[in-house]
C-alpha cells in the first residue's frame, strides 16, 4: 500500500498490503490503527483529537505553538471541544489563581492546545522477533526499521534494547512507509502496567515520609536502573477497592540522574493525569514535560503534554533511555482534581509557547512550573528554604571573579537563592508525598466550599502508588537515582573541570512575528539586586576604603 504522505494519517482501521518478511507472497492484514482512533491522551478520549502538524491552518491552537511542531505529528482537539485559553497582560501563575477562582463546579473539560504525539500509527500487544528486524503480530510479521537516530544524541538502540525488547509484549508507535515498513518511534513495554493492585510496602514509622521515599528511589543499584519495573502501594484507604482498574490518577514523576551528563544529575519531573486502563495499562497517560523551548534538544525534546510511553520510550527522547524513573501515583474516587490540574497546566502551556512564561533554569523550570501550577491551584506543597542565601550574597564577588562573568555570578546566586523545592525534581517529590499523605490522613469536610486541588485530594485520594520505571539497555551508561541537593548535585561532579560532560545544543530564537503586543517584561531575578549591590560597593565603598585609609596613613606621619 502506498501513500503520498506516510507520516499524516486520519484513517482507522484500515487494509495493507505487506510483504512478509519469510516469503515472496503478498498479504492483507487490519494493522497499525491511527493515534487518535483508540485509547486516551490522559483523560480526554482520543477521539477527540485529530492527527496534524504545526502547519495545519485549519487548527484552533495559537500559532506560537504551532510552531514548534512544523514537523511533528501532534493531535489538536476536534471542533466542538473546549481548548484551554490564556489570559494577556498578566503573570501566568495569576492567570492560573484567576481562572480558578471565576471556574464553576462541573465545567466542561478544557483541552490542552496540542498533544505531541509524535507519530500516527499504533500497534498494540505485538512482540519483537529475536533479530529486531519484525513484530509479530498475532502470527503476522510486520517488517520494521527505527527511525534515524538524531545527530546530537549521544547514544542510541542496539543489540541489547532488542533483547530487552524481545521478551515482553509491545505497544509501538510509528508510521508505515511507502514499502510497507513499519518506521518504529516508541517501544513501550506492556508489562510495565498497574493490572493488579500492587503489593502493600509499609513506611517507616522512624523517619520522615520524604526520607522514606527517597530510600526507595535508592535502594537497588544504580536507582533501579537495571532492576525490574516495581509497584508498590504505600497507603490506602481501608474502603478502597482493591481492583484499580478504571480509576483516575494524578501521578508526579522524576527522571533519575544521566550517567553522561554532569547537567542531568538533579533528575527532571513532570506531572501526569490518566486513567488505569481495563487491562491495568498505563501508557496512555499524559505527562506534561516543560522543557527549555529557546534551544534544540539534542534528544529531539519539545515541551508539550506527551503520551507517558512516548515520554518514557521514544527511540530518540525517551527519559527511560538515558535513566531510571520513579512515579507517586495518587488513585482518586474521581476526576476532578486531576481534570483541575490538567486544565490548569493546558493554560501555562499556551503562555509558555508565546513566551509570557521565559524558561530560566534557576527559577523557571520543568519543576518550578510544575510545583508553582499545584500552588496557585491550592495544593500545599511544603517548601524547603533555598541552598544559602549568606553564600549567595558573600560569594558573588568570587563567583564572578573565578568564572571571570557576572552574568555566571548571578546564575549561580539565583540557584542558591531559589527554594530548593522549585529546582531540585527529588526535592520537590518528597514534599509533594509528605503534603499528599497530610491530606490522606486529615479530615476532609465533604460539604466545604473550599475547592482548592488540597481540598479536592483531601475528599478524593484513595491511596497512593509508587512506580520504579527501569532503564531500557542501549549504548547510553546507566543512570542512577537523582541527586535530591546542591550538596550531593556538586559531589558527582568532576573536580577536574576538563572531565565534564556537557552536551552543547544550539539555540531556537522565537520569531519576532509570533511575539504578542500585550507580552508584560520578565520579572527581575534576585541576583539583579545582588549584582546592583555589588556594583555599588566595588564602585563606591571599596574605594571609599582605600580613600580613608590612606587619608588616616598620611595623618599619622
Amino acid at each position: 500500500m502506498r501513500r503520498d504522505n506516510p507520516f499524516i494519517s486520519d484513517v482507522g482501521y484500515r487494509d495493507a498490503v505487506i510483504a512478509m518478511a519469510d516469503s515472496a507472497d503478498v498479504v492483507t492484514q487490519e494493522l497499525p490503527i491511527a493515534a487518535t482512533q483508540t485509547g486516551f491522551f490522559g483523560l480526554y478520549p482520543a477521539g477527540d483529537f485529530r492527527l496534524a502538524d504545526g502547519k495545519c491552518t485549519d487548527c484552533a491552537t495559537i500559532p506560537s505553538a504551532r510552531w514548534y511542531f512544523e514537523h511533528e505529528t501532534i493531535g489538536v482537539p476536534v471542533p466542538g471541544m473546549t481548548i484551554a485559553g490564556y489570559a494577556r497582560s498578566i503573570d501566568p501563575f495569576d492567570d492560573v489563581r484567576r481562572w480558578h477562582a471565576a471556574r464553576t463546579d462541573g465545567a466542561a473539560p478544557e483541552y490542552p492546545p496540542l498533544v505531541w504525539v509524535a507519530a500516527p500509527e499504533l500497534v498494540r500487544h505485538a512482540h519483537l522477533h529475536t533479530d529486531g528486524t519484525s513484530l509479530d503480530l498475532a502470527g503476522t510479521a510486520l517488517p520494521l526499521d527505527r527511525v534515524e537516530k538524531i545527530p546530537l544524541n549521544r547514544s542510541y538502540y542496539d543489540a541489547s534494547s532488542t533483547r530487552f525488547f524481545a521478551s515482553r509484549p509491545l505497544t509501538a508507535r510509528g508510521c508505515l512507509d511507502t514499502d510497507g515498513r513499519f518506521v518504529v518511534r516508541t517501544l513501550w513495554p506492556e508489562d510495565f502496567h498497574l493490572r493488579d493492585t500492587p503489593a502493600f510496602r509499609a513506611l517507616p514509622a522512624d523517619i520522615a515520609p520524604g526520607l522514606a521515599l527517597r530510600q526507595l528511589m535508592r535502594e537497588e543499584p544504580n536507582g533501579g536502573a537495571r532492576s525490574p519495573f516495581a509497584a508498590f502501594t504505600l497507603w490506602q484507604r481501608t474502603s478502597t477497592a482493591t481492583n484499580w482498574r478504571g480509576r483516575t490518577v494524578l501521578a508526579f514523576i522524576v527522571n533519575g540522574a544521566q550517567g553522561d551528563d554532569d547537567e542531568a544529575h538533579a533528575g527532571h519531573f513532570a506531572i501526569v493525569t490518566g486513567r488505569i486502563a481495563d487491562d491495568g495499562a498505563i501508557g496512555d497517560w499524559l505527562v506534561n514535560n516543560f522543557y527549555t523551548l529557546d534551544a534544540e534538544s539534542e534528544k529531539g525534546i519539545i515541551a508539550a503534554p506527551v503520551p507517558l510511553d512516548n515520554y518514557l520510550a521514544d527511540l530518540n527522547s525517551g527519559q527511560a533511555y538515558y535513566r531510571p524513573s520513579y512515579l507517586i501515583v495518587a488513585v482518586l474516587k474521581q476526576e476532578r482534581a486531576a481534570a483541575l490540574a490538567q486544565a490548569a497546566l493546558a493554560r501555562i502551556y499556551n503562555q509558555f509557547y508565546r513566551h509570557q512564561l521565559a524558561y530560566y533554569h534557576p527559577t523557571t523550570n520543568c519543576t518550578s512550573i510544575s510545583i508553582d501550577t499545584l500552588r496557585a491551584l491550592g495544593l500545599d506543597v511544603p517548601a524547603r528554604g533555598p541552598t544559602s542565601r549568606l553564600l549567595a550574597w558573600l560569594g558573588f564577588p568570587y563567583f564572578a571573579a573565578k568564572e571571570r562573568s557576572v552574568a555566571k555570578a548571578k546564575l549561580a546566586f539565583d540557584y542558591l537563592t531559589v527554594d530548593q523545592t522549585r529546582l531540585m525534581p527529588a526535592a520537590a517529590l518528597e514534599s509533594i508525598f509528605d503534603s499528599l499523605l497530610t491530606l490522606a490522613g486529615g479530615t476532609a469536610t465533604k460539604a466545604s466550599a473550599d475547592r482548592s486541588l488540597g481540598q479536592m485530594l483531601a475528599q478524593d485520594l484513595d491511596a497512593l502508588a509508587f512506580l520504579r520505571v527501569p532503564q531500557i539497555p542501549s549504548s547510553r551508561a546507566w543512570g542512577d537515582a537523582p541527586a535530591v541537593n546542591a550538596r550531593e548535585y556538586r559531589a558527582r561532579v568532576p573536580r577536574d573541570r576538563s572531565k565534564i560532560q556537557i552536551v552543547p545544543v544550539p539555540g531556537r530564537p522565537f520569531p519576532e512575528r509570533l511575539r504578542d503586543a500585550d507580552l508584560q517584561p520578565p520579572p527581575p531575578h534576585r541576583s539583579d539586586r545582588a549584582a546592583l549591590v555589588w556594583g555599588i560597593a566595588l564602585l563606591y565603598g571599596i574605594p571609599g576604603l582605600i580613600a580613608k585609609a590612606w587619608k588616616h596613613l598620611c595623618a599619622s606621619r
